[in-house]
């Protein structure tokens, strides 16, 4: 059975990180099987604001852009050729790992010019095809937004296995009464 950690929340607010609640709900007798957090794969990726585009002093099919995520600027250098001021964008700041490259960002000097992030396309994301370059996003979206919170795979998903004898866990609300008597608290609801 999968459980919804933000269904969970809605029932009872709990402490717990996913592996202190994982091997909480495992001494109750509620085997938890895996924890899967899609949007971990996404830390240190923010919706951000190209403010600026030059074209790069020393390399003819490269950008220098400046870039906000809602505080500060930071120097990006970009070889997309879409990239231009105003846009919305992607942006993976330095610790990221590049899901379809695997390598992490850091601060880099490119042809002369330091570069503090990526501006991203859906290919490097792992979430689409590359249509031409950087991936625009629409006008209205809030910079500085976390992209797994941008997508909607900020949830965190426990795969349980019940016994036949505990059927009342069988419910989001079965595991938040779990929960509620190891914390010796009660339910939202009641």
């Amino acid at each position: 059975m999968k459980i919804s950690q933000a269904w969970l929340k809605e029932y009872i607010d709990f402490p717990h990180s996913p592996e202190e609640l994982s091997d909480a709900l495992t001494m109750l007798g509620i085997e938890v099987e895996a924890i899967h957090d899609d949007g971990k794969k996404f830390n240190g990726f923010f919706t951000g604001k190209v403010l600026t585009r030059e074209k790069h002093p020393n390399a003819d099919k490269l950008s220098v852009c400046t870039v906000t995520l809602g505080e500060g600027e930071q120097t990006i250098v970009c070889g997309a050729p879409n990239v231009s001021a105003g846009q919305t964008v992607v942006v993976a700041t330095q610790g990221a790992i590049v899901p379809a490259a695997g390598f992490e960002i850091s601060i880099r000097k490119i042809r002369g010019i330091e570069s503090n992030g990526m501006i991203c396309s859906r290919a490097e994301l792992g979430i689409g095809e590359d249509d031409g370059g950087i991936w625009v996003l629409p006008d209205d979206v809030p910079i500085g937004t976390p992209l797994a919170e941008y997508l909607g795979i900020n949830d965190i998903i426990y795969e349980i296995g019940i016994t036949p004898n505990r059927a009342d866990c069988l419910s989001h609300i079965g595991i938040a009464r779990e929960i509620a008597s190891l914390q010796n608290t009660k339910l939202k609801s009641e």
